[in-house]
């Protein structure tokens, strides 16, 4: 199965996609046009770095595959954290002390810019804020609170310790030992929020098509995509269609690997049992390697994920196997259905930090943002705004993520993926040890 098909069934039971009415949706591209940026992707980067350059006077069109917020972007967790997904000291070794903390610094203003954005363009996507991160054990526990220690020591960044004696008025779950909460994380409806920064960049002037696949990209001072029906001359390019590029880019792909990831949504809860499971309402995520998080809905529904899979197949059995992981969690719910199940392929780095940049040579016009490593719900904002900076001409914040480096994954398209599951099967036991 590719990865096109695979995702195709997975959208199919969506929670998101029941709940977020899309409307008239956008026509595909059916002629040649300019712009000064082409954009390749409607999911959060794309989209929120055309709402960055039209503000800054730029004429934007995005081309997108198949529908705004259709990859990862709409499917995802929902929830909304500060850092990146590689552990802080990665930054450090690369880039040093300063630009480390400058790095963290635009993590925050990431957090900040969603509450911007959606006050601004009036973009109602059931926001909650808090977010906890949990230890399922007393080693846990003491990896966690010397991370929350480091935090703050070195970044000036105030969370909130729950010792084990307090954890149950978090959390009514018998998995979790003690945990660290944090005020300005949180979470949201992934579809609704992207669905609302298109409807902003429309009513900025983007030109947004969906069901325009780019088939090919052209080098040269004025770089030209092509699509099926239509194609686009423009100054800049920005890539942002993460593991969906399909060999537009190829250089880019060695360096990310598509991970499925699997969620679940039970059906409606009693209000009050709801509140009772998570009474702040905050986004929760344990911190295994291979982890579980979770989070209340609106609606009052439970919202579980963390099933992963390292080919496009979908596990076997995906709601009833989330059902009991999610009954594990929380006891309470052994008895409730699952009504949605879906998931998606997020793109992850080999360091798990953020991969952004420009393509060499004749495509130096040519800018990609990858590597978002499943944590890019607030990331993709910050980065959609880095790229408008420098193609505005200011590429000094670009330019400090560009100079982390990557590496490609080892053993070509035929072993990287076996090789990968090893790895992550070896994490997984020690997880579980």
């Amino acid at each position: 199965m590719t990865l096109l098909s695979a995702d195709q069934q997975l959208t199919k039971h969506s929670y998101y996609v029941a709940t977020a009415p899309r409307g008239a949706g956008y026509a595909a591209l059916e002629s040649a046009v300019e712009c000064d940026v082409a954009i390749v992707g409607a999911g959060l980067a794309g989209l929120s770095a055309a709402v960055e350059l039209a503000q800054r006077g730029y004429s934007v069109v995005v081309l997108e595959a198949q529908q705004v917020g259709w990859g990862a972007s709409g499917r995802n967790g929902g929830q909304v954290i500060a850092g990146l997904a590689c552990d802080q000291s990665v930054i450090e070794q690369q880039l040093g002390a300063t630009a480390s903390r400058a790095v963290w610094d635009m993590t925050l203003e990431a957090l900040r810019l969603i509450g911007e954005r959606r006050e601004r363009f009036d973009i109602d996507c059931d926001w909650r804020s808090g977010f906890l991160s949990v230890a399922v054990n007393a080693r846990k526990a003491d990896e966690l609170r010397v991370w929350q220690a480091q935090m703050q020591r070195s970044y000036g960044y105030e969370t909130t310790w729950i010792a084990p004696s307090e954890i149950s008025r978090w959390i009514a779950s018998p998995r979790f030992h003690s945990g660290v909460h944090d005020p300005l994380g949180g979470h949201l409806h992934p579809l609704k929020y992207s669905l609302g920064l298109a409807r902003a960049a429309a009513s900025l002037g983007v030109r947004i098509h969906e069901g325009s696949a780019v088939v090919s990209l052209e080098p040269g001072a004025t770089a030209k995509l092509r699509t099926a029906r239509g194609s686009v001359r423009a100054s800049h390019v920005l890539l942002a269609g993460n593991v969906y590029l399909h060999g537009v880019a190829p250089t880019l792909e060695k360096r990310i690997m598509p991970v499925g990831t699997y969620i679940v949504a039970s059906e409606p809860l009693a209000p009050s049992l709801a509140r009772s499971l998570i009474p702040s309402g905050s986004a929760v995520c344990d911190t295994n390697f291979v982890l579980d998080y979770f989070r209340p809905t609106a609606d009052h529904r439970m919202l579980y994920g963390g099933r992963v899979s390292y080919s496009t197949a979908t596990p076997v059995n995906l709601a009833a196997s989330m059902q009991r992981r999610m009954a594990t969690t929380f006891p309470q719910l052994a008895d409730t259905k699952v009504e949605y199940s879906w998931g998606g392929f997020v793109d992850i780095s080999m360091n798990r930090a953020p991969d952004f940049g420009r393509l060499p040579g004749e495509h130096a016009n040519v800018y990609y943002l990858q590597g978002f490593s499943g944590h890019g719900l607030a990331l993709t904002g910050l980065a959609g705004r880095l790229v408008a900076e420098a193609i505005a001409g200011d590429a000094e914040r670009f330019d400090t993520f560009a100079r982390i480096r990557h590496r490609p994954f080892p053993g070509g398209r035929l072993l990287r993926t076996p090789a990968l599951v090893m790895g992550m099967a070896y994490y997984r036991l020690r997880d579980m040890l």
